[in-house]
């Protein structure tokens, strides 16, 4: 073997892998949010989340991808560790499209397919076609880097220790596997791996007989992806990478067994004589498909299996990262991540509104310190999902997706500013202690009714509504309560003047209500801005 052949290899492996980035990151943007819906809906029954786990996978050339979805998922909470056990099987079946399409041997037309595809994303019509190019031009480019990876490989079936190696794959199994296992953690793609182990067969250096074995340690290997993405992420993200090795750990004990008992490699070579390119997807198929109908009906089992070897340690309540759904590569989850994240954030400020009231009516000093912790929370909150956004904000996404972004981070910004006019609402008891002053019973009955007001406002946002009648509800109810409390503040203003005039309230209680006054009006401009951000169409 040459250096230009394995300048060639790699060169193949670099494109192999890239069009699979290409089919994936296009799917992606096409689907939007649309991906992440299928997979919540549809995997509350684990037979149909296993349909769709193999459906996406099948489309987007990588099971890695998938299963480091699914991870996301259950990271953010979208998902149970259950729902994920039929996703994560399916993927492992809708893997083997890619060796059968080798096997199909379309490597002819492979550059046609990725010239159709550039041109369509040349195009540039709209987002969906360019993605739809892209996905049509990653599959070409799959199949140009299989060639160059099939035609580097040809000198190896003249190098004899090359062959002396892997004919002792048959007799020595275990070999195999850790081969398959380990140079699929490499390149972190059981396709790529698979592929390349097709090629070899492509020029007759392996047989079925010792390619099996690689066969089932790439998919032990495929595995590496999803416990990378998990290491970060909470106890039932790391349950799930362990219900997807245990998955292909108890296929490849369980096929290397029937391997070595059985004629099962001859059964195959007879019904696919001479082709075992051919062979060895068939093979995969086999492979998955028999462990998964084995596994599929004892998936609380393997979710009960991986929580006693992952025991709860008292992990499950503490809140993840957003970063982790970052690091974990979906868009959609992150951007449902970011939501649930802000709503969490919004409450605080909320609560917040609530005890500046309390410190204000009630001249409650506590309070007022509950309040100026939970405003340092706010902003660290804010903090994190804003430099977390700006990782997000630099992938290519849909339309749908940046628009959703563009208005979560509409709303993050007016979250905080709720939780800043809050604070200085609070701020002011100190003021009226430090000065000795107290409020009239008139401006007293302003501020509670000013409360009322405020929380109806901020309770009428709801940010797990998904309902559009029910969106336009919430919408109108704040937009009134906003238009309200203008108009209340431009007659308290005016009444406050009167008092002051009478002298049946102290200035400076005048002026610091001037202040407070602004303060809510500010709360509730910030509302209506949550409100339109996350209801308006």
């Amino acid at each position: 073997m040459q250096l230009e052949d394995i300048f060639m290899l790699f060169g193949g492996l670099a494109l192999f892998l890239y069009g699979m980035q290409l089919m994936s990151g296009g799917l992606e943007v096409a689907a939007g949010d649309r991906l992440k819906s299928i997979l919540e809906k549809l995997t509350s029954n684990r037979f149909l989340g296993m349909l769709v786990g193999a459906g996406i996978t099948a489309v987007i050339q990588s099971s890695s991808a998938t299963t480091v979805m699914v991870v996301g998922f259950v990271n953010a909470g979208l998902m149970t560790l259950g729902q994920a056990v039929g996703v994560i099987m399916g993927a492992n079946i809708g893997t083997t499209v890619t060796g059968l399409l080798i096997a199909l041997d379309i490597g002819l037309i492979a550059p046609i397919i990725a010239f159709v595809g550039v041109v369509i994303m040349m195009m540039k019509k709209s987002q969906k076609v360019t993605c739809v190019g892209q996905i049509i031009a990653g599959l070409g480019i799959l199949f140009i880097g299989m060639e160059l990876m099939s035609s580097s490989m040809a000198p190896l079936q003249e190098y004899q220790p090359f062959i002396d190696l892997l004919t002792r794959f048959s007799a020595n199994p275990l070999l195999g596997i850790l081969v398959g296992a380990v140079f699929t953690a490499i390149i972190q793609s059981s396709s790529a791996s698979i592929g390349i182990l097709q090629a070899l067969a492509s020029t007759g250096v392996i047989g079925l007989d010792s390619a099996v074995y690689v066969l089932f340690g790439q998919n032990i290997g495929t595995c590496i992806t999803a416990v990378i993405a998990a290491l970060g992420g909470n106890l039932n993200a790391k349950r799930t990478t362990v219900i997807h090795l245990m998955f292909n750990v108890i296929g490849t004990v369980i096929f290397t067994l029937i391997c070595i008992f059985t004629p099962f490699v001859s059964l195959i070579q007879n019904l696919i004589p001479g082709n075992v390119v051919s062979q060895i997807a068939i093979t995969h198929v086999i492979f998955n498909v028999v462990t998964t109908a084995i596994l599929l009906p004892a998936g609380n089992l393997l979710a009960a299996a991986a929580c006693r070897i992952l025991p709860d340690k008292g992990e499950n309540g503490k809140e993840h990262s957003f970063a982790d759904s970052v690091r974990m590569g979906s868009t959609s989850i992150a951007l449902s991540d970011l939501k649930k994240q802000e709503n969490v954030m919004f409450q605080m400020a909320c609560k917040n509104v609530e005890m500046a009231f309390d410190a204000l009516l009630d001249r409650d000093q506590k309070k007022l310190e509950e309040v100026a912790k939970q405003e340092d929370q706010i902003d660290l909150n804010n903090a994190e999902i804003t430099r977390c956004v700006s990782h997000i904000s630099i992938r290519e996404m849909s339309e749908t997706d940046s628009d959703r972004l563009n208005r979560l981070l509409i709303v993050c910004g007016n979250i905080e500013r709720i939780g800043d006019h809050a604070m200085n609402m609070a701020e002011y008891l100190q003021q009226l202690e430090k000065r000795n002053l107290y409020m009239d019973e008139e401006t007293t009955e302003e501020l509670v009714k000013l409360r009322t007001l405020a929380t109806h406002a901020l309770g009428a946002i709801d940010f797990t509504e998904e309902g559009e009648a029910e969106k336009k509800r919430n919408l109108a109810t704040v937009a009134v309560l906003e238009a309200d409390s203008d108009d209340k503040n431009s007659r308290y203003r005016t009444a406050q003047i009167k008092r002051m005039r009478a002298g049946k309230t102290d200035p400076e209680v005048s002026i610091l209500y001037s202040e407070i006054l602004t303060d809510i009006e500010r709360i509730l401009d910030h509302a209506l801005n949550i409100a339109q951000a996350l209801y308006e169409k």
